[in-house]
Parts: C-alpha cells; structure tokens; sequence
C-alpha cells in the first residue's frame, strides 16, 4: 500500500518550526506556487517570501510564513530551509502593519541614502505576514 503520509520540516537558522508528519505541503515556489504529495517525484526549489501551508493528519489547515529559502522534496519527506519563519499564531499583525507602514515611508522618501531594494523587501515580508489573516492593504 502506498505511503499516506510525508514529513515536514520548517527549518531555520536558529530552530526548527514545524517538524511533523502531513497529507499535503504546498509553498511558494520561485517558479510558482507547488504541492507536495506523499511519494512525490523528488526535487529541490528555491522558495520566495510567502507562505507554507499545509494539512495535518487530522485535515486541520496550518499557514508559516516564511521568508525565502529552499526546499526539497522527497517520497516520504519535505525539508524547507527558510531564512526565517513564523506560525501563523505567532504573527503580531499590527507589528508586521508598521513594519510595512515604515518600509512605504521608506520608498517613498527623497532622502539620499536610502536603500530602496531593502524597503521593498521589508514591505513584501510585512505584506505576505498580513495577508495570513486575511487582510488587504
């Protein structure tokens, strides 16, 4: 009988953020959006800021966010490095709404000195924390 099941681990540099067995991964791909089944093809991604969620073994949906990395899938395992990630229960929303509040000042600045690259991507990793809860911008 085929596996039912595959493991997940959220992995990064300071600790491991989920570590269990699922039914279904799905992450945000560089490529596009992928989803991950038990015995999958085996393949390595790199992953943009956005988010991860997946299907417990009691078909309870769960969201991390993350921000970037890599991830490889194998039949009976995806392992996702992130640079950074958070459960979605974890998130402070009004921290991550000043977050992008400060980065928009930030762009929008005529300031010398400005790094415009590094505000962008603040405001993307604030904007992909909001958008977990359902929140437009």
């Amino acid at each position: 009988m085929a596996q039912q099941t595959i493991r997940l681990e959220i992995v990064t540099p300071e600790k491991y953020v989920v570590k269990q067995d699922v039914k279904i991964v799905m992450a945000p791909g560089t490529e596009g959006e992928f989803g991950i089944l038990p015995n999958h093809t085996p393949f390595l991604s790199s992953l943009e800021t956005g988010t991860v969620h997946f299907r417990d073994l009691q078909d309870k949906e769960h969201f991390v966010f993350i921000s970037g990395g890599f991830s490889e899938a194998l039949p009976d395992r995806v392992t996702i490095l992130a640079e950074t990630a958070e459960i979605r229960e974890k998130i402070d929303v009004d921290r991550a709404r000043a977050a992008y509040e400060r980065a928009q000042k930030r762009l929008s600045s005529s300031e010398e000195g400005v790094d415009k690259d590094r505000a962008r991507r603040a405001m993307d990793r604030a904007m992909a924390r909001i958008k977990l809860f359902g929140i437009k911008e």
